[in-house]
């Protein structure tokens, strides 16, 4: 159980890290364009937005990475909460497919850590 707790956490942890880079490096890119349903013009007015988004993400993925790496479940269970709430604020303000990408895999990370 243990295993699978973890392993989920470091899901999460990868899927933000994918986020990062895609607010970071890619908002501009027609992938970060796709990604995030934007038209070039507004990605481009819009990047110093997606970088500071991307910062926070990867605190979120570090946060999670460094909770495992020091065995501190107490980090790992804040993080994870953390990032199921980002995930629901951003599922009523933006899109919410956001509950799908960050909540739902949060939330099962979440109960698997709790159960372990």
């Amino acid at each position: 159980m243990v295993v699978v707790a973890n392993l989920l956490v470091l899901l999460v942890a990868l899927i933000h890290a994918y986020i990062v880079v895609l607010e970071m490096v890619w908002w501009t890119t027609p992938r970060g364009q796709r990604a995030f349903g934007f038209t070039p013009e507004f990605a481009q007015q819009t990047r110093v937005l997606g970088l500071n988004q991307g910062l926070y993400n990867g605190f979120l993925a570090a946060g999670l990475v460094w909770g495992l790496v020091a065995g501190n479940r107490g980090a790992v269970i804040f993080f994870l909460i953390c990032v199921a709430v980002a995930g629901i604020v951003g599922g009523i303000t933006s899109s919410r497919r956001i509950l799908l990408v960050q909540t739902v895999p949060a939330a099962l990370a979440l109960i698997f850590v709790l159960a372990a």
